[in-house]
């Protein structure tokens, strides 16, 4: 795979939770910390995603907001 993102995260499929249009896929990676992202829920089911699948986080942004208390 080759890919114009500079931030792939690799990681494992925690938990898919389907809904009515959009699907939440939480990706494990491997220090423990968790990626979370809302995808279309054909697009879950045309990857294939379940629990314990492979996966990359590709994050692509513009903006990257940093936030302290």
């Amino acid at each position: 795979m080759k890919i114009s993102a500079r931030n792939v995260l690799n990681g494992t499929v925690k938990q898919v939770k389907p809904g009515p249009v959009n699907a939440e896929v939480v990706v494990e990676l491997s220090g423990g910390a968790q990626v979370v992202s809302v995808i279309t829920r054909e697009s879950a089911e045309a990857l294939s995603l379940a629990a314990g699948k492979g996966v990359y986080a590709v994050i692509k942004a513009s903006n990257v907001m940093i936030a302290v208390d």
